[in-house]
C-alpha cells in the first residue's frame, strides 16, 4: 500500500478532497500550502488530517462560494476560513493572516499527496510555524505541535536555527 492509499483509507476520502480543493484553489489564481503538509515536504512526514492553505486574499470569497458549490462547508473564524470535506475527515484552513500573503511569491511546486501543488518556501514554513509558536493566545497542545514541527525542520536543516528565538535554539542543541 502506497502512502497516498494509505492516506485515502484512513482520512475516508481525504486525498480525493484534496485534490478537489487544489483544483478550485488553481482556479482563482495563486495559492500555497503552509504548515505541516508543508512541513512534510522538507522532513519526514508525519500524519495531519489538516490541510492549511493561503490563497490570494481579494480572491478568498468567490473561492469561498466555489467551495461550497462543489458541497464543502464552510465556517468563518478570526484569522481563518475552514472548509469540512463533505465525505472525508480532511479539514482545511485557509488563513486570513495578512502576513501570509508574502509566502505566495515565494512558494515553490512539490509533491503532496500524488498531486503537484505550490508550497510555501521552507524559510516561510518556519515563519509561520514561528508565529504560531509564539502566540500566546494558541492553545498550549498546537504551541508544542508547532515546536516539535520547528526542531524537526532544525535537526534536517540546522541552517534554519538563524531564524530561531535563542531558548528554541539552546533547547535543540542540548539535544
Amino acid at each position: 500500500m502506497t502512502a497516498l492509499e494509505a492516506y485515502e483509507l484512513t482520512t475516508q476520502g481525504g486525498a480525493t478532497d484534496f485534490a478537489r480543493v487544489i483544483k478550485v484553489c488553481e482556479s482563482f489564481g495563486r495559492y500555497c500550502l503552509i504548515s505541516g503538509l508543508a512541513v512534510n515536504c522538507y522532513v519526514e512526514p508525519v500524519y495531519t488530517l489538516d490541510a492549511d492553505i493561503v490563497v490570494i486574499a481579494a480572491n478568498l470569497r468567490a473561492l469561498t462560494a466555489n467551495l461550497r458549490e462543489e458541497g464543502f462547508k464552510t465556517e468563518e473564524h478570526l484569522h481563518s476560513l475552514n472548509v469540512l470535506a463533505p465525505t472525508s475527515e480532511l479539514r482545511i484552513q485557509f488563513t486570513t493572516d495578512d502576513r501570509y500573503q508574502a509566502f505566495l511569491a515565494r512558494s515553490i511546486e512539490a509533491e503532496v499527496l500524488g498531486l503537484r501543488v505550490k508550497v510555501a518556501s521552507i524559510e516561510d514554513v518556519v515563519r509561520g510555524k514561528l508565529w504560531a509558536y509564539g502566540d500566546p493566545q494558541r492553545r498550549l497542545s498546537k504551541r508544542k505541535k508547532d515546536e516539535l514541527d520547528l526542531i524537526r525542520l532544525a535537526e534536517k536543516h540546522p541552517q534554519l536555527k538563524s531564524m530561531y528565538p535563542s531558548e528554541l535554539v539552546e533547547q535543540i542543541e542540548r539535544g
